[in-house]
């Protein structure tokens, strides 16, 4: 079974090792940011730049974007 995993694919265009490929390093990438975020230096700088308020200031525009989407 595990030689079977290892092979080759037979179509020869290896998109579903590549598609596995990309969805590991966003899944990484996530897990990066989560770690540097948790740390408490980092958050207590975001605070002072004051990432939340752009984040509440960007909700209207991308809550009409979702509206202008499902139309």
């Amino acid at each position: 079974m595990a030689m079977e995993i290892l092979e080759p694919t037979t179509n020869g265009n290896g998109s579903d090792k590549d598609t596995l490929y990309m969805l590991g390093g966003v899944a990484l990438m996530i897990f990066g940011a989560g770690l540097i975020l948790s740390n408490p230096f980092v958050r207590r700088y975001m605070s002072r730049l004051g990432v939340g308020n752009l984040a509440q200031a960007a909700m209207p525009d991308i809550e009409r974007y979702l509206k202008l989407r499902t139309m």
